[in-house]
């Protein structure tokens, strides 16, 4: 019996050190002192399963070092692939072991590494990320190049550098967006949102991130693993956060496991190409086929794009353990997801789960690129009962104040039920989530026109819409750029995704600083800033309640507020000047006498008429 643990203890060490020989294993270390016990490793190597002895394991394992257990050797269709079940106990130690596997002169050294874990187990990270912060969405490739050494790199397959096409790579990376940190703690901005950074290793438009080809390495473009954590690291440092945007949906067609699978139903497979409808409501609708949701969850996303199959528990433990890997790897401190309403669902409820229960203050947010707030809500905590599914999803983002709410308020005419009214009603809606503080806001991203173009290029009509986004419920994300007034239509997506001038050594003007920007430019800059800045003082804003008023004649008015303070904000989205009655609040203005702007620093009576400029937002804190 000892012989024969012994030699179970090397197969099992053995999946750790076969990474020296070109073998493939995920995740490549772990740690000790982790909430969850348990945990799948993936070997993969030609031949690999046939290289391993069959064993016939007790119930409850063998040990194989002080506090590890091996479990269970799974083979699946491929051969190529093992999957290695095994249970890192309390008493396991940090540090590396050496087993020997085999004997004589064949015989191997084999070391084995468990690591501590991040400094703070989730206290310096993971720190989630709620309505007092303000998040910056960026793209990597098109905000600043901080290393130009690893701008074009042999071993990837996509050779482009051309900052001319909207399609081929521009050479930003991590370490510009280090170089830039001081600029969004200066704007204001709390927490870093980039589009995924995880190995892109296709054909072609590489630029955007999402069709990952290496779960655990961060491409080498953008300055790989170590570049990551050091902007972490930094971010941390400043008191600012890190998002990471999780891909589970869809992989790129060239990842190893598409191409090698381990087995035939790693992938959603059709008998031929199978595309999403990109429909919601089959998931929900009460008179919905059964083939219209399959193909809404099952269908691929885009022909280089691969479905994963969640149901597969392999995929399943593969996809979570990557979320947890990275999470303590990188010192990630909340969650974006994407093309949420496409993943199975079960599996996403089991995987912010497992987040959760590894690090109780993590939060994640889903896109939800849906119309209607009812079927948004359905992919959050909602307040539904009698309802097929219930989501555990904290948040979402928050489609329908942009798509039925700030863009109408300022591109549609007053009217019942057009302009500004549709923000009011469409937030008057809010009833349907357990806590909508938690949705995140925006103005515009990178699959969507930008604002400054949505509104005509107005740059009044942009500031309206700033002040709104930094004032209304919920988290507020803003795109890069949109502050130095960066536009363009989606159609095709390139146009959105532009350079932040400044972010690379040749350009002739640096939008960072006040001295690069044109007069507008400085103008929106500051006004983002200030209100931005004011909000981090501004716990009405940041945590408090929210009252709205009925819109009336293009105006729009409302109060966040609590113990603290009073914060109220009049919209008037016509053309026209305006005049506005404070009395006609006095449920919120009971007690105050004054408005005084936080941008202007003007001071208003409350008991006396105001003209409100047309396309303006007056953002008051009430004395």
């Amino acid at each position: 019996m000892k012989k024969f643990i012994l030699c179970a203890a090397a197969i099992a060490v053995a999946i750790c050190s076969f990474a020296q020989a070109g073998t493939q294993i995920f995740p490549m270390h772990w740690w000790v002192g982790m909430k969850n016990p348990n945990l799948q490793l993936m070997v993969h190597e030609e031949g690999i399963a046939d290289k391993l002895p069959m064993l016939k394991l007790p119930a409850a394992g063998i040990p194989i070092a002080e506090g590890v257990t091996l479990k269970k050797i799974n083979r699946v269709e491929n051969p190529n692939y093992v999957f290695i079940d095994l249970v890192i106990g309390k008493t396991a130690k940090p540090g590396k072991r050496t087993f020997k596997f085999g004997s004589g002169a064949n015989a191997k050294q084999i070391q084995f590494e468990l690591q501590p874990r991040r400094k703070g187990n989730g206290t310096d990270f993971a720190q989630g990320v709620r309505s007092e912060d303000f998040i910056y969405l960026l793209m990597p490739d098109r905000f600043s190049n901080g290393d130009y050494s690893n701008d074009r790199l042999p071993q990837y397959a996509d050779q482009t550098l051309n900052r001319d096409s909207m399609y081929h790579r521009h050479g930003g990376d991590i370490q510009g967006v280090i170089n830039h940190l001081d600029y969004l703690k200066d704007l204001g901005v709390s927490t870093v949102w980039m589009t995924p950074v995880f190995e892109n290793d296709m054909k072609n438009r590489t630029e955007h991130g999402y069709a990952i080809t290496n779960h655990y390495e961060v491409d080498k473009r953008h300055g790989g693993n170590e570049a990551y954590k050091k902007l972490s690291d930094e971010l941390h440092k400043k008191g600012m956060k890190l998002i990471q945007d999780a891909v589970y949906n869809h992989c790129g067609l060239e990842h190893f496991f598409v191409k090698d699978p381990p087995m035939k139903d790693w992938l959603h497979q059709w008998p031929t190409f199978t595309q999403t409808s990109y429909k919601d409501q089959p998931l929900f609708d009460p008179y919905g086929s059964v083939k219209d949701k399959t193909v809404t969850a099952d269908g691929w996303f885009v022909t280089q794009m691969p479905d994963l199959n969640h149901s597969n528990p392999y995929v399943s433990n593969f996809l979570i353990q990557n979320a947890i890997w990275s999470v303590e790897e990188f010192g990630v401190d909340g969650w974006r997801i994407d093309t949420y309403i496409y993943n199975d669902l079960p599996f996403m409820n089991k995987c912010n789960q497992a987040l959760i229960d590894e690090y109780p203050k993590m939060t994640m947010f889903g896109e939800t690129w849906v119309h209607g707030v009812t079927s948004q809500a359905y992919f959050a905590r909602n307040n539904f009962t009698k309802i097929p599914f219930k989501s555990n999803l904290i948040g979402v983002t928050d489609f329908q104040t942009h798509l039925y709410g700030i863009v109408p308020a300022l591109t549609q005419n007053f009217g019942w039920t057009e302009g500004v009214n549709k923000l009011y009603q469409t937030l008057s809606n809010d009833f349907v989530y357990q806590d909508p503080m938690n949705n995140v806001n925006f103005l515009d991203n990178h699959d969507m026109s930008r604002f400054l173009s949505q509104v005509g290029e107005d740059a009044d009509k942009l500031k309206v819409g700033i002040g709104w986004l930094l004032t209304t419920r919920g988290i507020p994300q803003l795109y890069y750029g949109t502050e130095i007034l960066l536009k363009g239509f989606s159609n095709p997506d390139g146009l959105v995704r532009g350079d932040f001038f400044g972010g690379w050594k040749e350009d002739a003007q640096n939008k960072f600083t006040a001295a690069g920007r044109t007069e507008k430019e400085n103008e929106v800059h500051e006004w983002t800033k200030r209100i931005a800045n004011f909000r981090k003082s501004s716990s009405a804003i940041k945590t408090g309640k929210m009252m709205q008023y009925v819109p009336d004649n293009w105006v729009y008015t409302y109060f966040r507020y609590d113990k603290s303070g009073t914060v109220m904000v009049v919209m008037n989205t016509s053309p026209e000047e305006r005049t506005v009655d404070p009395k006609r609040f006095a449920e919120s203005t009971k007690g105050f006498a004054s408005a005084k702007n936080i941008v202007t620093a003007a001071t208003n009576d409350l008991n006396s008429s105001w003209k409100v400029p047309g396309k303006s937002i007056w953002i008051m804190e009430l004395k």
